[in-house]
């Protein structure tokens, strides 16, 4: 049963900045707010039971939480039957390109999301003058100037720009490994690693969040060990995170997880895995181990945790279906070397043997119809979107494997592509996990404009919606306040995030009001441009970007930096 406060037992009042001073209890009537959230059941981002108060926000930042029924303010929102939240973390996001063609972010905005975070490996700095010319070569239906040069740089651009959610990134073991050495298969020398660890201090300096990699892909696959220790030991210095798509997700998992905790050990360092799963059915019993040795580095003291989507599909490209050796050298030497065909009929050979040298998402999908062809570049090949690999294979009269190599080559690309990989089980248990965090592994976007040239995966439109909706309300794999806890403030805490992801005096007024009745995922693998529902109002940095489920045209977003 929720019990309406008396007002002056839950006004907490507190001195924001020059912008928001004190307000005393007497005098908040006397004093108009920006805006007022009333009558809803507030979820604070905590885990606790949610509360039936009022929300009071001056500037950008919450000023007070209680009963405001008489607080004058320029905005009310009527909130009566519907939940009120921190706005949502997305902890791991693609839109470093969409955001710069589309600041709205309408697909992350509808399900509530105020926050995204980059860094999977690549980001979007620190770049030299190749690697921006490269950038510049590889866009495909979104065209952008590159007016960069540092990633912090970056996300200053696009909130001058304008965008409607806050951003944040890691920078990328990957990205500082082509700046220093390119895409050669070696360890770097002294030099090379000193300036590695250079670029990872000048953006710690400036606001990363930590180091972030992606070890299944060419080249940082070639990245040993020790290198990546020594690249998480700068980051460590600034009390930042190493965030890791791990080496192996399918058969070796289980050592993949060693290293992981070992760099996380070594380095002394905080550690979150990317997108945890196991992948591939032969691998999916594999999930228990891999939480008892989480668990087990945790009660050491280690500060692990992890993040997921809610799908059993994954997406990348079909560069996860081809050894890493035949990528060294960057995309224009893969294609050169799948055009040669003795080097083609050792390819095709790789990519049938069972091996557990590399990852091959192909042989984890179990076959060639559980891979979906989802972006092209050429537009002689965008009417092939949508359907799967063996498809397209049968239609050409071609090997799987010819097929695969040739749409690279002919597109120019690595071909985005989505895996059926894992199990509903290991979902539901990963979404019970008090050490787990949530991110959509993929773009914000808009059901309109170059965004309709490829199908992306519906974790674009429907992975914070189809939590609350699906496994919250319809299956109760969690409480609410639990999943709340998961997309709020526990994610805030493992990035060290101030002022973020809780609903209390002093914190950022990044607020976001749904229907726990009505909230839902709508994309489908068949149709997934299709925008999530039940979401009313998501205010960021005090504005509101969305109003009775429309997108205002507000574009208040900040770039988030560590600690700040």
């Amino acid at each position: 049963m929720l019990e309406k406060p008396n007002r002056c037992v839950w006004i907490v009042l507190f001195i924001a900045s020059l912008a928001c001073p004190v307000l005393d209890a007497q005098k908040l009537d006397a004093q108009k707010l920006d805006v007022v959230i009333a009558g809803g059941v507030v979820y604070d981002g905590s885990g606790g039971k949610p509360r039936r108060v009022d929300i009071g926000v001056r500037a950008d930042r919450i000023v007070a939480v209680g009963d405001l029924e008489n607080a004058e303010a320029n905005v009310r929102i009527d909130a009566a039957g519907k939940a009120v939240a921190p706005g949502f973390i997305n902890v791991l996001s693609w839109s470093t390109t969409s955001l710069l063609h589309d600041g709205r972010a309408l697909s992350d905005i509808r399900q509530g999301v105020t926050l995204n975070v980059f860094g999977e490996g690549w980001s979007m700095g620190p770049l030299n003058e190749v690697m921006k010319t490269d950038l510049r070569r590889q866009q495909a239906d979104i065209k952008y100037e590159v007016k960069w040069t540092t990633l912090m740089e970056y996300l200053a651009h696009l909130e001058r720009r304008g965008v409607s959610v806050n951003v944040a990134s890691f920078v990328g073991a990957t990205t500082v490994r082509i700046h220093a050495m390119g895409y050669d298969n070696r360890a770097p020398s002294r030099a090379e690693l000193a300036k590695m660890k250079s670029l990872v201090r000048e953006e710690m300096e400036a606001g990363a969040l930590g180091v972030g990699t992606s070890l299944i892909y060419a080249p940082a696959f070639y990245a040993k060990t020790d290198e990546l220790t020594e690249l998480c030991k700068v980051a460590a210095e600034f009390d930042g995170v190493y965030i890791s798509h791990i080496r192996s997700e399918g058969n070796q998992l289980l050592e993949a997880v060693d290293e992981f905790l070992k760099i996380a050990r070594d380095a002394g360092i905080a550690a979150e895995i990317y997108h945890l799963k196991a992948a591939g059915r032969e691998n999916w019993s594999k999930l228990d181990e891999v939480i008892k040795r989480v668990e087990r580095a945790r009660a050491d003291g280690l500060r692990i945790t992890a993040d997921m989507y809610t799908y059993t599909a994954g997406a990348t490209g079909l560069n996860a279906t081809m050894p890493p050796w035949v990528q060294e050298g960057g995309f224009d030497r893969w294609r050169d070397r799948l055009r040669d065909p003795k080097i083609r009929q050792r390819v095709m050979r790789e990519m049938r043997e069972v091996t557990d040298e590399w990852e091959s998402l192909l042989l984890m999908a179990g076959n060639a119809n559980n891979v979906l062809l989802v972006g092209f570049k050429n537009p002689d090949l965008k009417h092939l979107t949508g359907k799967s690999l063996g498809e397209v294979a049968r239609r050409r009269g071609r090997s799987v494997e010819e097929t695969a190599m040739d749409l690279v080559v002919e597109d120019g690309s690595r071909v985005e592509s989505v895996y059926f990989l894992m199990s509903e089980e290991n979902v539901r248990r990963k979404i019970q996990l008090p050490w787990v965090s949530f991110g959509s592994d993929a773009a914000a976007m808009a059901p309109e404009g170059p965004f309709l040239k490829s199908n992306p995966h519906p974790r674009a439109y429907g992975c914070f919606a189809r939590l609350l909706g699906k496994y919250v309300r319809d299956e109760k794999a969690v409480p609410l306040e639990t999943a709340i806890q998961k997309l709020t403030k526990l994610p805030a805490t493992n990035l060290k995030l101030k002022h973020r992801g809780q609903l209390a005096p002093g914190y950022y007024a990044d607020i976001v009001v749904f229907d726990p009745e009505k909230i839902a995922d709508r994309a489908t693998f068949d149709k997934p441009h299709q925008l999530s529902v039940g979401v009313s109002e998501v205010m960021v940095n005090g504005k509101l970007a969305l109003r009775d489920g429309k997108h205002t045209g507000v574009k208040s977003g900040r770039v988030v930096r560590r600690g700040k």
